[in-house]
């Protein structure tokens, strides 16, 4: 099956949204692909480390924030 990687980083950095602590910190647990492809579109950065969570970038926060209301937020 031909699948949208588009659409897969914008769910996963919605879901990642949903993991936000101490500003723009998430948690880590998202496809190695993925988290690379974000990282190279600069809206994490270098997520190969050592630690269980990530930094998003100011680009990426705004980002996944939109993402997360966009297709998780209740319509009114």
């Amino acid at each position: 099956m031909d699948l949208d990687t588009e659409k897969i980083d914008e769910a996963a950095l919605a879901l990642l949204y949903l993991s936000l602590h101490d500003i723009r910190m998430v948690w880590k647990g998202v496809d190695w692909d993925v988290t690379e492809r974000l990282c190279t579109k600069g809206l994490i950065l270098d997520p190969i480390n050592k630690s269980r969570q990530m930094t998003l970038t100011d680009e990426g926060l705004r980002a996944a924030e939109a993402a997360c209301r966009r297709l998780f937020g209740m319509q009114p």
